[in-house]
């Protein structure tokens, strides 16, 4: 790929992260989550945060939903299925699979197109019937497929070329651009590669946080970009495509009625239908506090009932457990500083 910044950026460090959780084992602390969290009202302005929210990061995936508004801007025609895939870092299942297809053949065109690497499902039981079938990699169970189809849709409508539709100055990328500063409130700090090979956008959690906010919010603004509405509304009727069924993201949606997009590295965004957006970001990448970090922040403020808070984190966290009878060893819970935004 061509045109990707150079740009030395200032991200955060480990001094200015925040303790987001901890897990313990027999009442002791054995491990710490640094990293950093923010959480933004309607309006856009910052309720809590945690961390350097104002420090340059990759959101990655959590991006998705954005790019998706981008993508009908530009042009894409796909149906209400194939804009929550496109928001969606499926696990390639033969669902995931024939939408993305289904998506490529409206536009007469095949998997050859996409420019995301090849993969396998996710899952062990698709994995197997996969491979029963003789099938081998391929870039429609790659996490990014429904993204990559968006913007070949896009650049369908556009008449502009298909085979650079990943590159930074390709027409379709640069709506997306158009679409970060809009809503988002921020040029991207930088531009790296992702690893679908589009382009990864640079910029703040907060900034994060008031792009997925505004857009969700377009479930409740009459003023509303129409595009920004029927991303919002097609991840809440298809939560599947999204993510997949059994996982974090869906069941948060399906669950809560929240919109949950994940990120690569440890990210993630969360936002209800007023727009109110929690982000969150852990420094060494791992996504394992993210939702209750973040579903917990959102109780706080209101946007989730504590009864339900507490129904779906069971579905969520996964016990600590040790011997063969599975006895609790521990839990992983939110930290003093957490608890103290609460």
């Amino acid at each position: 790929m061509t045109g990707t910044s150079t740009t030395v950026l200032h991200t955060p460090t480990a001094s200015e992260s925040a303790e987001l959780a901890v897990v313990t084992r027999g009442g002791i602390i054995e491990s710490r989550h640094i990293g950093s969290a923010v959480l933004i009202a309607p309006d856009g302005t910052v309720l809590q945060s945690l961390g350097a929210v104002q420090k340059p990061m990759f959101p990655r995936s959590a991006l998705k939903p954005l790019q998706a508004v981008a993508s009908l801007r530009a042009g894409a025609l796909i149906s209400p299925e194939a804009v929550a895939l496109a928001c969606g870092s499926h696990v390639g299942s033969p669902r995931h699979q024939d939408l993305a297809a289904a998506t490529l053949a409206k536009e007469r065109l095949d998997e050859s197109y996409l420019r995301c690497p090849a993969a396998y499902p996710g899952h062990s039981a698709d994995l197997r019937t996969h491979l029963q079938a003789g099938r081998g990699k391929t870039a429609l169970a790659f996490n990014c497929s429904g993204k990559h189809a968006a913007f070949l849709a896009a650049a369908r409508t556009q008449g502009s070329r298909l085979a650079t539709y990943a590159e930074p100055d390709h027409p379709v990328q640069q709506v997306v651009n158009q679409v970060y500063a809009e809503y988002c409130g921020e040029e991207p700090a930088a531009t790296g590669v992702d690893g679908c090979g589009a382009p990864a956008a640079a910029m703040s959690l907060t900034a994060l946080a008031r792009g997925i906010g505004r857009m969700t919010s377009s479930l409740s603004r009459r003023e509303a970009e129409v595009h920004a509405f029927t991303v919002a509304q097609a991840m809440l009727d298809y939560p599947w495509a999204v993510r997949g069924e059994g996982e974090s993201d869906t069941v948060v949606t399906e669950q809560l009625g929240l919109l949950a997009k994940s990120g690569a590295e440890g990210v993630l965004v969360v936002a209800a239908g007023d727009g109110t957006t929690v982000a969150v970001k852990t420094l060494d990448g791992s996504s394992r506090p993210n939702h209750l970090v973040a579903l917990s922040l959102l109780a706080a403020a209101g946007k989730v009932e504590l009864h339900d808070l507490e129904r779906v984190l069971k579905i969520l966290v996964k016990p600590i457990t040790g011997g063969a009878d599975q006895l609790l060893a521990g839990e992983l819970r939110v930290s003093e500083s957490v608890a103290s935004a609460l």
